[in-house]
């Protein structure tokens, strides 16, 4: 009798869900880049077959140094260290959660939609963690909670990544090609009816990565890097990286960084300035050249944190002299990741597909995530 009552109870909330037009919910997304936590509270409406979006109220809440590190460190960690990074990152992620609820008054939540922190991505070994995402922090916000999207992608022998495109796909129709500047860029687009999607090479992990080494926590604006000089050498080695021959699909994670584009940067001898103008010409040379390969004619989206980058945006605009480039209003570059992620959390509670095979290369298109509820207050 109660499995006949659990499944009846599953079936008609899965129908409420799919007669449910209009969501408020948290999105929540933290980057390779490292630049903090994204929070946005948004409201989606279906509408004649369409989504539409509107973005309340969104901040970023910064790490702290220390954090900084133990993130950055992470991907060296063993087994028991890993589990108490987990633990204490869910800990964390829960308190900037419950602050910005608070301090916001936001009182109806359909769900907080988050993606966690990926500290490990290696889809070829069937593996990727993304921290933050352990069960106990339902609770912790006392809400409904859709994580852990990229899981279930990489075991259907996808590769776990991107995951957005979706939401460009149902939000940012107008755009030819949607992509993203954050710790690596990322690229969406519609290719004979199908959503293709892919990482095209690493961004503010790299750049970051000197900016630190001279103090600073980035290159505000590629100042430093405007003031540089290309190093033909390193352009051509950077270039040449295997990755960028590969078919899609396909995605990158800091393990890429750190096994092969440092150790290219770091075989040539020059200041960083020079280095980090070396580097923004490559990004801006593996970007165009995906763009042109499709259609240099179209109109491109670009958010992401490396859109304020406007010596890298200069770069890509020269080398797309044909391509309508847009950077849209500070919200939306800033967190169109938190947006989309709590798209893909809705499509999750609505059982639809949020993932498409198409740009992940799993066996299937599919709805992925783990929805938890918090334990219900006892009542006397």
């Amino acid at each position: 009798m109660y499995l006949i009552i659990a499944n009846f109870s599953t079936r008609m909330s899965n129908f409420s869900q799919m007669e449910k037009q209009s969501y408020n919910v948290i999105g929540v997304m933290s980057g390779t880049s490292l630049d903090g936590v994204d929070l946005a509270h948004i409201s989606l409406v279906k509408y004649n077959e369409q989504w539409s979006y509107t973005i309340h109220r969104a901040t970023t809440v910064a790490y702290t140094p220390e954090w900084v590190e133990r993130l950055k460190s992470g991907i060296n960690f063993k087994l028991a260290a890993l589990r108490k990074l987990n633990e204490d990152y869910t800990v964390l992620l829960a308190g900037i959660i419950n602050t910005f609820i608070n301090k916001y008054n936001i009182t109806v939540i359909d769900a907080v939609c988050s993606h966690g922190h990926t500290i490990l991505h290696q889809p070829q070994n069937g593996f990727t963690l993304q921290i933050g995402n352990l069960p106990t922090i339902a609770d912790m916000v006392k809400q409904t909670f859709v994580c852990n999207f990229r899981v279930q992608d990489v075991v259907m022998g996808g590769q776990g990544a991107p995951l957005v495109p979706i939401g460009d796909r149902l939000l940012f129709t107008e755009y030819d090609f949607c992509l993203n500047l954050g710790g690596f860029s990322n690229i969406s687009f519609e290719e004979n009816g199908k959503r293709i999607a892919y990482d095209i090479c690493p961004v503010n992990t790299v750049l970051n990565y000197y900016a630190n080494s001279l103090g600073y926590a980035y290159d505000d604006g590629g100042a430093i890097a405007a003031t540089g000089q290309v190093l033909p050498e390193l352009l051509s080695a950077l270039n040449a990286i295997d990755y960028y021959a590969m078919p899609y699909p396909k995605s990158l994670g800091f393990e890429f960084v750190k096994a092969i584009v440092l150790p290219v940067m770091e075989q040539h001898n020059s200041s960083i300035k020079n280095k980090l103008c070396t580097f923004i010409t490559h990004c801006a040379m593996q970007i165009a050249r995906a763009i042109v390969s499709k259609n240099s004619k179209g109109s491109l989206l670009i958010t992401g944190g490396g859109a304020y980058n406007t010596f890298l945006i200069a770069k890509i605009k020269a080398l797309l002299p044909n391509t309508k480039v847009t950077v849209p209003d500070d919200d939306t570059v800033q967190y169109k990741e938190a947006l989309l992620f709590g798209l893909l959390g809705v499509l999750k509670l609505r059982n639809e597909v949020n993932v498409l095979c198409s740009y992940t290369g799993a066996k299937t298109n599919h709805s992925s995530g783990v929805v938890l509820y918090p334990k219900a207050s006892p009542s006397f």
